[in-house]
């Protein structure tokens, strides 16, 4: 099977799309016929040796796919070949960015059948950390307020929907240039982070949902009100003592959360460029700068 691999930390040339033997699954594994992958900053950060979770090279990149499952290991309740599913690999982020791919079961949910592949894969690990950030750490509730810093962002924007459909008053801090995505997804309040001093007509707020870090999210900070809750998915800064900083936890429970979400139109994917297979190194250079679609990076790798 042809896989994205690498054998040396680096940048992203030294990604190669080669023949490797097909993976089997181990207890608790599927083995699943990978139709698309998702591609990701922490891919990044794996192809350039900085993950704290991802094993030496060589190894094959990517966590977030969408496929068909062809095969079940020992102990696996709940799904059988044909399933069709998403979700993650496991705890290591790696293997997904190849026609096969073992999978750990508890990592993985039938996939939302109002998705097609590309745009199952997309999801996973966004979408659950946007989750988590509202619902788990920030423990936001109707009628509250929550600052979304980042807003139109991959994260940002399944944070917006999922707030705007639980009845929580969402004010976004993004570019200017976002304001259309913003409105279409229903947000009434945007703070235009590019002008000098926007922080000064920040509302008080319930929490802040920081996916950006920075200055952008240090200058927010006055905002949350006394005993307010402050969540982050970025960790390369300072952070406030009262921050909570999390890695996200994607679970079969909380994908199935997301597809119920996904089958009732109460968000939806927003996919970016969409790349072969043989063009993961391409995938790579967008992650670090090249010109590419807004939204979610995915590899195409299988066909219906």
């Amino acid at each position: 099977m042809r896989a994205a691999r690498i054998h040396s930390f680096g940048p992203p040339d030294v990604v190669v799309v080669e023949d490797v033997p097909m993976p089997s699954p181990g207890p608790n594994e599927l083995l699943v016929r990978v139709m698309a992958a998702g591609v990701a900053p922490w891919d990044a950060i794996i192809r350039e040796g900085k993950s704290k979770v991802s094993p030496q090279p060589p190894l094959t990149l990517g966590s977030d796919f969408s496929g068909v499952v062809e095969k079940i290991g020992p102990g696996v309740t709940g799904f059988a070949p044909a399933d069709e599913v998403y979700g993650v690999t496991n705890p290591q982020f790696c293997g997904a960015q190849a026609q096969f791919a073992a999978a750990m079961s508890g990592m993985v949910a039938c996939k939302p059948q109002s998705l097609n592949h590309v745009e199952a894969a997309s999801a996973p690990v966004i979408a659950v950390t946007a989750w988590q950030m509202l619902f788990q750490y920030a423990q936001a509730m109707r009628g509250q307020t929550v600052m979304v810093v980042g807003a139109a962002g991959n994260v940002g924007a399944y944070a917006v929907q999922m707030a705007i459909d639980a009845g929580i008053h969402v004010v976004a801090i993004a570019h200017l240039n976002d304001g259309d995505l913003l409105r279409s997804l229903g947000v009434k309040s945007i703070v235009d982070s590019s002008k000098s001093a926007f922080e000064q007509d920040l509302p008080q707020v319930d929490a802040i949902l920081d996916t950006v870090g920075g200055s952008t999210f240090q200058r927010c900070v006055a905002a949350l009100k006394p005993g307010g809750k402050l969540v982050t998915s970025v960790s390369t800064q300072p952070l406030p003592a009262e921050a909570i900083f999390f890695y996200a936890e994607v679970t079969t429970a909380r994908l199935q959360t997301l597809t119920t979400f996904f089958d009732a139109g109460k968000i939806t994917a927003r996919v970016g460029s969409i790349l072969p297979l043989s063009e993961a190194r391409q995938a790579q250079c967008m992650l670090a700068g090249a010109p590419h679609k807004s939204g979610k990076i995915v590899l195409q790798i299988g066909y219906p």
